[in-house]
């Protein structure tokens, strides 16, 4: 029972942080950590449980990925929308590949993290200050080198704490992206590269996963889904009135205060 309860407390920080510049994946590893949750071999459940992110993108942007799909044939937009996501994706497939073992064996540790985010949050700041004027205010309007050069800044989220949606958001609005289009890039950038890690975690670890593991990365699913549908509809509104000045300090404090404790114990 008791891990059934952590499972879904780390299913809520799953969508509390997925779609905020703060790193879901750094606040899951520090949260296992404060909890001391096993969950299935190899990372799998913290993995896995983006799923739960994943669905409310597509739930809350239904109308528009619809849109798309029945414009492919014929709307040249919902093609160049088509084309900015999968060269957006490529960059991250193609690195993750090659990079994945030693990202879990070498980097998924606190510390990793909590330097992450304190460097994360300095870069925050740094670059809400000096960022270009928009001029960019669609997807369907960018070019395929700038969604190929979003891409490739994504993969240094692959460094836990760093923040995948953070990555970029930050690296679209350097390239003259305006806020909410930049944020909105990053949801359904979301889609293919969450969706394409667990798919490929789940077969790198398929010998160990048994029934126990499926409930409680079941439990962290539905958990996760449910609080991202909340997170997505506000955290637009929010950026747009506020920027990401309020996500860079948070990181600061958590992760120095995450370094401190480290040391001290």
């Amino acid at each position: 029972m008791r891990d059934i309860i952590e499972a879904a407390l780390l299913g809520v920080l799953e969508g509390l942080t997925e779609f905020l510049p703060i790193s879901s994946t750094g606040h899951l590893i520090l949260g296992t950590e404060l909890l001391g949750f096993q969950g299935p071999p190899g990372k799998v459940f913290e993995i896995v449980i983006q799923l739960g992110a994943i669905l409310a993108v597509l739930v809350v942007y239904a109308r528009r990925f619809w849109d798309v799909a029945l414009g492919l044939r014929t709307d040249p937009d919902a093609r160049r929308f088509v084309v900015a996501i999968l060269l957006g994706f490529f960059p991250a497939a193609f690195i993750g590949v090659f990079l994945h073992r030693f990202i879990k064996e070498a980097l998924f540790n606190p510390t990793t993290v909590c330097v992450s985010l304190v460097v994360g949050g300095i870069a925050i700041l740094i670059i809400e200050r000096n960022r270009p004027v928009p001029t960019v205010n669609r997807i369907e309007r960018f070019s395929p080198q700038l969604a190929l050069s979003i891409g490739f800044i994504q993969c240094v989220a692959m460094i836990p704490g760093v923040s995948r949606s953070g990555a970029t958001i930050l690296g679209a609005l350097l390239m003259g992206v305006a806020r909410k289009t930049a944020a909105e890039f990053s949801f359904f950038l979301a889609v293919p590269t969450l969706c394409g890690a667990a798919v490929y975690d789940i077969y790198k670890n398929r010998a160990t996963l048994s029934l126990d593991g499926g409930t409680l990365i079941a439990v962290g699913f539905v958990m996760a889904f449910i609080v991202s549908l909340l997170v997505i509809r506000w955290m637009v509104r929010f950026v747009g009135q506020h920027g990401f000045g309020p996500f860079a300090w948070y990181r600061i404090v958590v992760g120095s205060v995450g370094l401190a404790a480290l040391w001290l114990r």
